[in-house]
């Protein structure tokens, strides 16, 4: 028997550090990233600095092992640090991938402590106020800009956001731009879903209905959204408006200022917290709102909704603008005057109009950003850097 032994290769193994694994969009986009990388070549493992949430439960389902560091949330623990670097060595990963400012901190000190060959980060803000926040999460940003010189890779999903942190003094030859990716085929155009939302919000079949999904946030600015939707009342009194997110329901005292506080019907405005069923709520909506004040990189409800073919009105914060092209409409942040025109101009299209803009969203949500694309850059980096 002549020929060739060839070896075969073991995956190499990865590690993903995250600040929490409750839902959102970078939560949501790891997700993605590790239902998709290719197992043979890869083996993930993730670490939560909190315990772990609904997407650590969804990535436990999938085989993916999840950990956690067991730290409370927005109290820094220094025995963090040395779990961490004890996780590391245990678990040897060839790189380690944090995602989000704390986790890219607390990861290079403890891949340093535990000579992990490669670290990469991951940015996904870009604009931040953070007058708004606790003043670790400014200190925490101010520190990884000057070490960001000695990580090997910074992953970074808009334009905004290089341009940001470039100014800030992160090292702008670590950067590397890699946009949110997105598949067609749980967030797209159901007829049924359409129906069937409206059915659970007792509203009449054809009833127009605007969305919003975020976590309530001071960068997601809901004030600025339902001040906009009383003005689309006063001239479309038959428009309702439904948002949904972690935190927005009416058992948050300040969601129900803030609906008040904007003169809006609460009769108008269907609050819905946190909803596991987002493609469905998504796929319900006529038009899709938006209205961040500051920090978006590259939004990824914006992505889901022109996935499924709604058309936006967006605040131009981050790539906003550059994700919809001609699909959409783009205003101004904090000026509900004109988020309100946005939507009013939507919501009056023509039917061919409307379906033809719901159409070009979708087509161009799957050809410019499609899962696929984002996987197989992901996968190079990595291949690169090892």
């Amino acid at each position: 028997m002549s020929g060739y032994f060839v070896p075969v290769q073991s995956p190499i193994p990865v590690v993903h550090l995250i600040t929490s694994l409750h839902m959102g969009g970078a939560q949501m986009q790891l997700y993605r990233l590790l239902c998709l990388l290719n197992p043979k070549r890869f083996q993930s493992t993730v670490i939560s600095l909190v315990k772990p949430g609904v997407v650590g439960d969804m990535l436990t389902a999938r085989g993916v092992p999840v950990l956690t560091l067991g730290m409370a949330k927005g109290k820094p623990n220094p025995a963090g640090l040395g779990k961490l670097a004890a996780l590391l060595r245990q678990l040897k990963p060839r790189l380690l991938q944090t995602h989000l400012y704390h986790a890219d901190l607390l990861g290079f000190l403890a891949g340093k402590c535990a000579r992990v060959p490669r670290i990469f980060w991951n940015i996904r803000q870009s604009r931040m106020d953070f007058s708004c926040y606790r003043r670790t999460t400014g200190l925490t940003v101010r520190l990884c800009a000057r070490v960001s010189r000695f990580v090997d890779k910074i992953v970074v999903n808009s334009h905004a956001g290089i341009e940001h942190h470039a100014g800030l003094g992160y090292d702008r030859s670590k950067m590397v731009a890699i946009p949110n990716g997105f598949a067609g085929d749980l967030f797209r155009p159901d007829p049924a879903a359409y129906a069937d939302v409206r059915k659970e919000l007792r509203l009449p079949e054809h009833t127009r209905l605007v969305g919003m999904a975020a976590r309530f946030d001071p960068q997601k600015d809901y004030g600025t959204f339902f001040r906009a939707a009383a003005l689309v009342n006063r001239s479309a009194p038959e428009v309702h408006f439904l948002a949904a997110g972690p935190g927005v329901d009416r058992n948050n005292p300040p969601v129900i200022e803030l609906v008040q506080g904007a003169g809006l019907d609460p009769g108008k405005v269907f609050l819905l917290g946190e909803r596991s069923d987002m493609h469905r709520v998504m796929a319900s909506l006529d038009v899709f709102v938006s209205s961040s004040a500051f920090g978006e990189g590259f939004s990824n409800v914006i992505g889901e909704a022109m996935a499924c073919g709604v058309p936006c009105v967006a605040t131009d914060v981050g790539d906003a603008a550059f994700i919809l092209g001609q699909t959409g409409i783009v205003v101004p942040p904090r000026r509900p005057e004109r988020l309100a025109r946005g939507m009013l101009q939507l919501l009056h299209l023509k039917p061919e109009a409307y379906r033809s803009l719901s159409a070009a969203a979708r087509q161009r949500l799957l050809q410019e950003f499609s899962l696929t694309k984002t996987i197989r850059r992901y996968e190079s980096l990595y291949v690169e850097a090892l």
